[in-house]
């Protein structure tokens, strides 16, 4: 029998123990400060129905969703087919739509904001609203893998639904920063935009192409540059002169608060009508998050950019958006989000605004890793490993095992008796720290010696100086 050499599929990745700690450390950081805002845990199905999924993302995204065949032989041939001879392509199509309702209803989950509307929808007589909630799950999309996008990847996300308040949006952004700051991530910009604020800019365009067209062309400008966006907008109809006014608009410079009211001045040069509300009321909000900040005592304006340019792609955002760039590290947003109105809407229950955001961890672990700020000790789980000389020593250091497990302290046995080599090798390539020793000396003298890894130090100590020493 020939022997198959073992693979997994494209763009998605096993994680060793190492790398599981390390992803875990940065997990722990997202739920401490979710929950420290007040948002409750929650998971949903790997798979939905693909009625909740498809039409949510865009075109695009639609093109992305894994499907998954439903069981049974679904190609069975039926009474009163008719098989023709020749089949044409039309036949072809026509067969294909016909039958991929019938062959996948289900599909795996693109990212966790859908799933969840649609089970604030399905539990809405139980839940408290405003209701808050964190999610930290895996989702799957159909993308072309490279570095820092893969197909099986990892979401952290925080929504609160039933509620307009701009203090949500505030909040956001203290989140981002506390998680952001907990990781050790010193260079980073959270670029926040609003979408009236982009509707406002279509209307001044004089109603040339599509908003939706607008939208994506400017959501590629950090990745296909300026000239890039234009040939892109002039294919879907928009003239020279519309491009001139469009980035004229896109270009306001200054901070946070000079940007505001430097596009509110060319919206009226450029002759977007004070009764519009839609873009006045985008910046107006822009300006109230603002404020809250400041009555939070919100410390790192520097970090925080309204960007014109910013559109994020998907298509239910109705307000504002946020999007994370770490600006040391030559890679993509880090998270994203934004205000939803209507989501909810699509599955019988309108009028339900929410807004949140999500970390992609993936993208966040290949930061630390690059820039080295992961702890030295987010590579192990062990803490202390107690050495087995022999069958005696076995039985002997059993109780002193369970005092360590006892205190908290992650602690293990060399599971048989060996050399003290091996067993310092197994404590050196595990990254475990310290080594506790006690052999038939130490153990008549009732003493023990602690084995600092990585500095080589040994010192005799007591049991209890021990687990002083290792519960520091």
């Amino acid at each position: 029998m020939n022997q198959m050499k073992p693979s997994i599929p494209q763009g998605t990745r096993d994680f060793g123990p190492a790398v599981v700690v390390r992803r875990n450390y940065i997990f722990g950081i997202i739920r401490r400060t979710f929950e420290k805002f007040g948002y409750a845990p929650l998971e949903t199905p790997t798979l939905e129905n693909l009625s909740v999924l498809t039409g949510k993302y865009g075109e695009e995204g639609d093109q992305l969703l894994f499907k998954v065949l439903n069981s049974g032989n679904f190609l069975k041939k039926q009474k009163g087919d008719v098989v023709k001879e020749e089949v044409t392509p039309d036949d072809l199509l026509a067969g294909a739509k016909q039958v991929l309702p019938k062959i996948a209803e289900k599909g795996l989950r693109y990212d966790l904001t859908v799933p969840f509307a649609r089970y604030v929808v399905m539990n809405r007589g139980t839940l408290t609203f405003p209701f808050k909630r964190y999610q930290i799950q895996p989702v799957w999309r159909a993308d072309r893998p490279q570095r820092g996008r893969y197909r099986e990847f990892y979401q952290c996300d925080a929504d609160v639904v039933g509620t307009d308040s701009l203090l949500c949006e505030a909040e956001i952004v203290l989140m981002m920063c506390e998680v952001l700051n907990g990781l050790g991530l010193t260079e980073f910009t959270i670029k926040i935009n609003h979408r009236r604020v982009l509707s406002a800019i279509y209307q001044a365009l004089g109603g040339e192409g599509t908003e939706t067209a607008l939208f994506t062309a400017i959501d590629k400008l950090d990745k296909i540059g300026q000239e890039g966006v234009e040939k892109e907008l002039r294919e879907k109809g928009f003239s020279d002169d519309a491009l001139g006014r469009l980035f004229a608009l896109l270009g306001v410079e200054g901070t946070f608060g000079e940007k505001l009211e430097r596009l509110q001045a060319a919206f009226v040069t450029a002759g977007v009508a004070p009764e519009n509300e839609e873009g006045y009321k985008g910046l107006e909000d822009l300006a109230r998050v603002q404020e809250l900040l400041q009555g939070f005592g919100f410390s790192q304006f520097d970090h925080l950019d309204f960007d014109v340019t910013l559109a994020r792609g998907l298509s239910y955002y109705t307000g504002c958006i946020f999007e994370i760039k770490i600006n040391n590290v030559n890679m993509g947003s880090v998270s994203g989000g934004g205000r939803y109105d209507n989501l909810t809407g699509a599955f019988g229950l309108p009028g339900v605004s929410g807004v949140g955001f999500s970390f992609g961890v993936d993208r966040l672990y290949d930061c630390l890793d690059e820039l080295q700020l992961f702890p030295t000790d987010a590579t192990t789980t062990t803490r202390c490993l107690l050495v087995n000389f022999d069958a005696e020593s076995e039985t002997a250091v059993l109780p002193v095992l369970r005092q360590l497990r006892d205190a908290g302290i992650a602690s293990e046995l060399y599971p048989e008796a060996g050399k003290l080599k091996k067993q310092f090798q197994y404590a050196d390539q595990k990254g475990i720290p310290y080594v506790l020793l006690q052999g038939s000396e130490e153990r008549a003298a009732g003493q023990f010696k602690l084995k600092t890894m990585r500095t080589g130090e040994e010192r005799t100590v007591s049991l209890a100086d021990a687990l002083a020493e290792l519960t520091k």
